[in-house]
């Protein structure tokens, strides 16, 4: 079944639920897109990683780079035995998580140059700290490129990434073209809307494809069967009183 919601279910956005949603989103969304530009381009899923050392520490985004460590061809230097070994003292190395977002590259398929990135912000990003700066160092490179910059914000929470005029909303669009810039498209969504259809740019010459978000998310709400656990609590953050009621309608009777 769809999601009862007639746009942006609260619910997913928890924390119980929106990893999930995050990942099964980006490439569902690349299978709509797929078939809208090929042959004349790619569409990749690519990943950003974050290196969570500990809760209380920085976090860093790192690359796709592989890292391998390889012989220098040097052998080591003998040591002479310097009476026993002392013994050690103990110390705690920092526990390591590490938390994977998606995101979608469109590439030229002849030249592999990147056309568009559309990325699905996540908590991470709408937080202040180490992990929104690297987000928006990331946007602003691409902003300063000549790619197109598609950046979907179904997060109430948090704050919304830097726009001149931004219109105060629950959710948002944003489709910055390369040609157009500093200016941008700007969807503003409420609550209590559909998600809209949005056009993906690609190069000069070649129509928009498009991408259905409330279909998307109809999609991925019932392949996840999220209508058997996001309704245990409350949404996150809580619904101002008004759409807290208005919200209550649509929650399906738990059996």
């Amino acid at each position: 079944m769809p999601s009862p919601f007639p746009g942006m279910n609260p619910y997913i956005e928890q924390d119980d639920a929106w990893h999930d949603f995050h990942e099964r989103f980006l490439p569902a969304a690349a299978e709509r897109i797929g078939p809208q530009v090929q042959p004349s381009y790619i569409v990749k899923i690519d990943e950003h990683v974050y290196i969570h050392e500990n809760p209380h520490e920085s976090r860093r985004l790192w690359g796709r780079a592989d890292l391998a460590v390889t012989p220098t061809g040097q052998p080591g230097l003998a040591h002479a035995a310097a009476g026993p070994i002392a013994a050690p003292a103990h110390v705690r190395i920092p526990a390591i998580d590490v938390e994977r977002l998606a995101y979608i590259e469109i590439r030229d398929r002849r030249s592999r140059e990147l056309v568009t990135v559309i990325e699905l912000l996540s908590p991470s990003n709408k937080r202040p700290g180490p992990d929104r700066d690297q987000y928006l160092a990331k946007r602003g490179q691409v902003l300063a490129s000549p790619a197109h910059l598609v950046e979907i914000d179904l997060l109430r929470g948090g704050a919304p990434m830097p726009a001149v005029d931004r219109t105060d909303c629950d959710y948002a669009v944003l489709v910055s073209r390369a040609e157009d810039r500093p200016h941008a498209g700007f969807w503003p969504i409420g609550l209590r809307v559909s998600l809209p259809v949005i056009p993906v740019p690609l190069r000069a010459g070649d129509p928009d494809a498009r991408l259905d978000l409330q279909e998307v998310l109809d999609h991925i709400y019932e392949v996840a069967g999220y209508a058997y656990y996001i309704y245990g609590g409350a949404p996150e953050p809580p619904l101002r009183p008004d759409d807290a009621a208005w919200a209550r309608q649509f929650v399906p009777a738990r059996g």
